[in-house]
């Protein structure tokens, strides 16, 4: 079962490689991984897709927990979130499909954020399920490239994040 992380930390370099670096030598598969800096500049906000059973996602939590800068681990599996994804998808195209494509993109509410003679890079933002159907649904008319973020997340409703000086930990570092 895919689990969705919520991991905040010290924005500070090096963290995301030794968060890597642990599922690496761990021998974890990272399915998608997302990094930004949240509203506050001194903290980052990763949400990391992991696949596997729930004792495997706890001894995740627990040892990614223990690594230097972070502050917070969150398993968001079963909240209830707010989550997208954003793909890039080159898309063959010709004078003969050309408005085929484009009634596919008006449906999904997706744009074409660039045209030349024998492609359109087409933009879709949703969920995976939104992204993995347009996706099938291009594949036959030949996608010759395609680049996704991976999954971000945010639980929905008042609850939030705690500020980093209400974790304890970030103020015994």
């Amino acid at each position: 079962m895919k689990h969705t992380l919520s991991v905040l930390v010290h924005n500070r370099s090096g963290v995301l490689v030794r968060i890597a670096g642990l599922f690496s030598r761990r021998g974890y598969n990272i399915e998608s991984i997302a990094v930004g800096v949240t509203e506050d500049p001194d903290i980052s906000r990763m949400t990391i897709v992991v696949e596997g059973d729930e004792a495997i996602v706890e001894q995740i939590i627990k040892n990614v927990h223990k690594l230097i800068d972070v502050l917070r681990v969150s398993n968001i599996t079963s909240e209830d979130v707010v989550d997208r994804e954003l793909a890039l998808i080159k898309v063959a195209t010709d004078s003969h499909n050309r408005s085929e494509i484009l009634q596919i993109v008006d449906i999904f509410r997706a744009r074409i954020v660039d045209v030349s003679d024998r492609s359109v890079i087409v933009e879709v933002t949703g969920n995976e399920g939104k992204v993995d159907a347009m996706v099938q649904l291009l594949r036959p008319y030949g996608i010759k490239e395609m680049a996704r973020t991976g999954k971000i997340a945010m639980v929905r409703g008042a609850k939030q994040r705690a500020n980093a000086s209400d974790t304890g930990r970030a103020a015994a570092r």
